[in-house]
């Protein structure tokens, strides 16, 4: 029987806001399952501070690697001329590049930056981020799993909506994507749409900063032919156990 990809999802980390306890034990937690692949998909920090970003590097350093980590809103400075100067200066200089690939045996993973300076807290993907989903993501091995990870929910509307959402999702079939994580909203959500492509929003790992549901990471054993989400939820601090548990079909 062929093993199964096993990728760990983890979002919103919120260094500054966030929870000693599940911060002392996400990176354990996260090793257990011995992950092919640790994606985080931003707000690594809470106000883009200098301190906080060593703090998320120094954390993120200690998940199990290869990692596809990606900027979040959080990950820009709010209210500082930097945001217009030098907008990733410190995301760059403590984290890493905007738009990273991974590439290992059976999957193909491309992160792209959603968060546009410009913009308050809601996303954008650019014409050149499409083109560049078609080309990592199209041009992969026939039988890898295609990855896509970017910050913010993917097909959102009203304010929330991305700037480009067309040119994303007509990327996205044009690839022949697999799966989608995305994070921002701090509520773990796992849905297929009718062409099997697998969406996945990761809640809050390690932040107080909870809507209602207790701190959540998620995990994914990708089969052949199918799909196996765990949502797994921190019961006491420091303290997680599996969800649910959710099955989909691969197309």
């Amino acid at each position: 029987m062929t093993e199964p990809l096993v990728i760990a999802h983890l979002s919103d980390l919120h260094l500054g806001a966030d929870v000693p306890a599940a911060v002392a034990s996400i990176a354990d937690e996260v090793a257990a399952f011995e992950p092919d692949l640790t994606v985080v998909s931003g707000d690594h920090t809470m106000r883009a501070r200098p301190s906080e970003f060593l703090r998320a590097a120094d954390l993120l350093d200690k998940l199990p690697a290869p990692r596809l980590v990606i900027p979040g809103n959080h990950d820009l400075p709010l209210i500082s001329p930097l945001r217009v100067t030098a907008p990733y200066a410190r995301y760059r200089r403590w984290i890493g590049e905007d738009d990273p690939v991974v590439r290992i045996p059976g999957l193909t993973a491309l992160g792209i930056n959603s968060m546009p300076w410009w913009r308050w807290k809601s996303g954008r993907v650019t014409p050149e981020q499409a083109v560049l989903i078609r080309q990592v993501l199209g041009q992969a091995p026939p039988a890898d799993v295609r990855l896509l990870a970017l910050h913010h929910p993917p097909f959102a509307g009203g304010p929330a909506r991305l700037v480009g959402r067309s040119r994303l999702s007509q990327a996205l079939q044009a690839a022949q994507a697999d799966v989608v994580l995305f994070g921002h909203t701090h509520v773990p959500a796992v849905e297929q749409t009718p062409t099997h492509l697998l969406l996945v929003n990761a809640g809050t790992a390690t932040s107080y900063r909870t809507r209602n549901l207790p701190r959540s990471w998620t995990l994914l054993r990708i089969h052949p032919t199918a799909i196996e989400a765990l949502e797994r939820f921190e019961s006491t601090p420091g303290t997680w156990h599996t969800g649910r548990v959710i099955h989909l079909l691969r197309r």
